[in-house]
C-alpha cells in the first residue's frame, strides 16, 4: 500500500480541507482576471464626458487596460520568486490587499491620468495573487487529484470572463462607472479572511535568484514600445518623430533585455528556451491569439454600445456565446488533439479565429444580431481549441522541472501579446476613425475639432454638447467608426493567419499512439 507515502507529505489536517482551500484560491483569482472582462463593459461610459465618465480618449482608455496588462506581465516572473522565497500565503494576502487598496483608490478616480495610474496599482497586487494561487494549489493537493484541482483552477478564467460583462454592465445599469472597482473591495475583505484561517503557508526550499535588472529593462521596454504605438495611432501618423523615437527606443531596451537575460546566471527570463522551434511556435500562437482577440474585444464594445445603441449590461450578455463556448469546448479539446494531433487542432482554430475576425469586416449599422452571437460563439470555439493545445505542447517541449517557468511565461506572453493587440489595433482604429470623421468636423471651432476627432465617443460627446446643430454628426461618426471597424478586423485576420502558418509549419503533427500516451504522465508531472 502506497496511501501513507503522500499523506506524509502532505499534513492531514491540510488535507481535509483542500477543496475549501482551492474555493478561497478561486475567489482570489476570479476577481483579478474579473476586473478586465468588467472594464471591458465600460470603456464607453468612461469614454464619455463627465458627469457620466471621465471623458477619456482612446489613447487613454488604451492605457488604462494596458496599464494593467503590463505591469502585470512584467512582475509574474519576479513575483513567483518572492512567493518561493517569503512565502506563498504572505505573497498572496500581500497581493491581494494592494490589488484591493488599487480597486477602491480606482473607483474614485477624479481623471484618466489617476485611473491609469490606479490600475497600475491593481496589477502590482495581481501579479502576485496570479503564480502564488498555483503554487499553494501544488502544495495542498496530492499528485493524482493534481489535474483535477488544475482544471478547476483554470476554469475559474472561463467563469470570470463569462459573469464579467455582465456583472460589470448591470452595475453600470444602476450606479456610477466607479462601481465597477469598487465591487473588488467586499470581495477582497472576504478573500482576506478566508485566506487567514484556511490557506497554509509553504516556500520553495531552493528559490531562484531575484533578476531586478531584467524586470526593469523588460517592463520599461515594453511601456515604450506600447506608448510610441497609441501615440502614433492618437495622432493618426505614426513618421512623427516623436513616435518613431520612442518606438526605437522601446525596441532597443527590449533588445538589451534579451541580452542581459541571455548572459544573466539567474535570467528571469530563460531565452535559450526559444531554440527550441515547437516551444517558440507555442507561445507564437498564445500572443498572436491574444493579440486578434484583446483589439476585437476593444472595437467590439464601441460597436454594440455606440453604433448599435445597447446599454453595458446588453452588451456584456451579448459576450457570453464567447464565454459560454471556451467553457463547453476547453475541456473536450484534448479529445480533438489526440484525434487529429496538435499541429491540425490548434492551425484549425486560428484559421476558425482569422474568419471570425474577417465577418467583423462585412457588420453594418444594421447587420442581425444573431449573426454577432454566432461569430461570438465561433471565435470561443477557435480559441479553446487553440489555448490548450499550446499549453499542452508547452509543457511537454520543457523538461519536468521547468513546468513552472513555463507556466509563467505562457501567461506572461498572453499579457503581452494582448496588450499589444489593443495597442496596435487600437491605433488602426483611432488612425482609420480619425482619417475618416476629419473632414466632417470642418465647422467646429478648432480645439473642439482636434478632440472631436479622437474616437467616436468624442465625436458624440460633441454632437451633444452643440444640441440639434450636432444631429448632423451622428451618421457620419457610425459610418467612419464602421470603416475604421472594417480596417481593423482585416488587420486582426492577417495576425491570426500568420499564426496559423507558424503553428502548421512548426508544431508536431499526431503522434503514435504509444507515444502520446507515453507523454501522459509528463503532464500530469508538469503542475509540479
Amino acid at each position: 500500500m502506497t496511501s501513507p507515502v503522500p499523506a506524509s507529505r502532505i499534513p492531514e489536517a491540510v488535507h481535509r480541507r483542500r477543496w475549501a482551500i482551492l474555493g478561497v484560491l478561486m475567489l482570489s483569482l476570479l476577481i483579478v482576471v474579473l476586473d478586465n472582462s468588467i472594464l471591458n463593459v465600460a470603456i464607453k461610459t468612461i469614454a464619455t464626458p463627465a458627469p457620466t465618465g471621465l471623458g477619456a480618449t482612446q489613447s487613454e482608455i488604451e492605457w488604462a487596460i494596458n496599464a494593467y496588462t503590463l505591469v502585470f506581465a512584467g512582475l509574474l516572473f519576479t513575483a513567483g520568486l518572492v512567493g518561493d522565497r517569503l512565502g506563498r500565503k504572505k505573497v498572496l494576502l500581500g497581493g491581494i490587499l494592494v490589488f484591493g487598496i488599487g480597486s477602491a483608490l480606482a473607483a474614485e478616480s477624479g481623471s484618466p491620468g489617476q485611473l491609469i495610474a490606479y490600475r497600475a496599482l491593481m496589477a502590482l497586487g495581481a501579479a502576485f495573487v496570479m503564480p502564488s494561487t498555483l503554487a499553494v494549489l501544488m502544495n495542498v493537493f496530492e499528485r493524482e487529484e493534481q489535474p483535477k484541482a488544475i482544471g478547476i483552477w483554470a476554469g475559474g478564467v472561463g467563469l470570470a470572463i463569462a459573469i464579467g460583462p455582465i456583472t460589470g454592465g448591470a452595475l453600470l445599469d444602476h450606479f456610477w462607472w466607479g462601481s465597477v472597482f469598487l465591487i473588488n473591495v467586499p470581495i477582497v475583505i472576504v478573500a482576506l479572511v478566508l485566506m487567514t484561517w484556511l490557506v497554509p503557508d509553504s516556500r520553495d526550499p531552493r528559490p531562484g535568484r531575484l533578476d531586478p535588472i531584467g524586470v526593469v529593462l523588460s517592463v520599461v521596454g515594453l511601456v515604450l514600445l506600447v506608448y510610441g504605438i497609441i501615440k502614433g495611432g492618437e495622432l493618426a501618423d505614426f513618421t512623427d518623430t516623436k513616435v518613431l523615437a520612442t518606438i526605437a527606443a522601446g525596441l532597443v531596451v527590449l533588445t538589451a533585455f534579451v541580452v542581459f537575460e541571455k548572459r544573466s546566471d539567474h535570467p528571469s527570463l530563460d531565452v535559450t528556451y526559444f531554440r527550441n522551434k515547437v516551444f517558440s511556435a507555442a507561445m507564437s500562437a498564445i500572443a498572436l491569439v491574444f493579440f486578434a482577440l484583446m483589439g476585437v474585444t476593444f472595437f467590439g464594445v464601441f460597436y454594440t454600445q455606440s453604433v448599435r445603441g445597447y446599454s453595458p449590461l446588453e452588451s456584456g450578455v451579448l459576450m457570453l456565446p464567447l464565454a459560454a463556448a471556451q467553457l463547453i469546448f476547453a475541456p473536450r479539446a484534448r479529445l480533438l488533439v489526440d484525434r487529429f494531433g496538435n499541429k491540425a487542432t490548434t492551425t484549425g482554430g486560428l484559421v476558425l479565429i482569422a474568419a471570425t475576425l474577417a465577418a467583423f469586416a462585412t457588420f453594418e449599422a444594421d447587420t442581425p444580431i444573431w449573426l454577432l452571437e454566432v461569430v461570438f460563439f465561433l471565435m470561443g470555439t477557435g480559441m479553446a481549441h487553440i489555448m490548450t493545445p499550446t499549453s499542452v505542447v508547452i509543457m511537454q517541449a520543457l523538461p519536468r522541472e521547468k513546468a513552472g517557468s513555463a507556466s509563467a511565461l505562457s501567461n506572461t506572453f498572453r499579457q503581452v501579446g494582448g496588450a499589444l493587440g489593443i495597442a496596435v489595433l487600437g491605433s488602426v482604429l483611432a488612425t482609420s476613425y480619425r482619417n475618416g470623421i476629419e473632414d466632417k468636423l470642418g465647422l467646429l471651432p478648432p480645439g473642439l475639432r482636434d478632440a472631436a476627432g479622437e474616437s467616436i465617443e468624442a465625436t458624440l460627446g460633441v454632437a451633444e454638447k452643440l444640441g440639434p446643430q450636432g444631429k448632423s454628426l451622428v451618421t457620419p461618426a457610425n459610418d467612419a467608426f464602421l470603416h475604421a471597424m472594417h480596417v481593423t478586423a482585416l488587420c486582426g485576420t492577417g495576425v491570426a493567419l500568420i499564426g496559423a502558418v507558424v503553428t502548421f509549419l512548426f508544431l508536431p503533427g499526431k503522434p503514435p499512439a504509444g507515444q502520446r500516451q507515453d507523454n501522459e504522465p509528463e503532464l500530469v508531472a508538469a503542475g509540479e
